[in-house]
């Protein structure tokens, strides 16, 4: 009966990670790792923002998560540790609704994958987690302090 009522109530959201989410993107925006336009990848798209003022949009959290762990290869953004970073963003991707990236849960091992294969999906609450894992499943759901350089390596960026 669960597994209905979760079901239901994906319905009812609709497919929203198919529309552009609350993340007020630029048109000419480009994912720093892998330069290319962000915009086509709607709720997967995130963000960070340096203290100096300067943001990168990414077309995935694997991608955002690669400048996390190493901004000084970003040079054109001016930071050299993580301590530049004034705030990171993602998008609910059921809802589209902003979420801090550091408050988020990330699902990792479902049949949904980034533009560059397995990803991390972000969500904001065990809600929208529960109603996305009944339809593309996953392995773990992880907080962002459980994310570490290694599993982005072993994301194969």
């Amino acid at each position: 009966m669960k597994k209905i009522l979760l079901i239901v109530l994906f319905l009812l959201f609709g497919f929203a990670s198919m529309q552009a989410g609350e993340l007020k993107v630029p048109k000419d925006a480009k994912d720093p790792l892998f330069n290319w336009n962000v915009n086509k990848y709607g709720n997967l798209v995130c963000m960070i923002e340096l203290k100096n003022g300067k943001k990168a949009y990414f077309s995935s959290v694997k991608s955002m998560m690669d400048f996390y762990f190493r901004p000084w290869y970003y040079e054109e953004y001016g930071a050299k540790t993580d301590k530049d970073i004034k705030k990171m963003v993602v998008q609910d991707y059921l809802t589209g609704k902003l979420v801090d990236a550091k408050k988020a849960l990330y699902v990792f091992g479902s049949r949904l994958i980034g533009p560059k294969g397995d990803d991390l999906i972000p969500f904001a609450d065990r809600t929208t987690v529960k109603l996305f894992e009944a339809k593309y499943g996953g392995t773990k759901v992880l907080p962002f302090s459980r994310i570490s350089k290694g599993l982005i390596k072993y994301l194969d960026i």
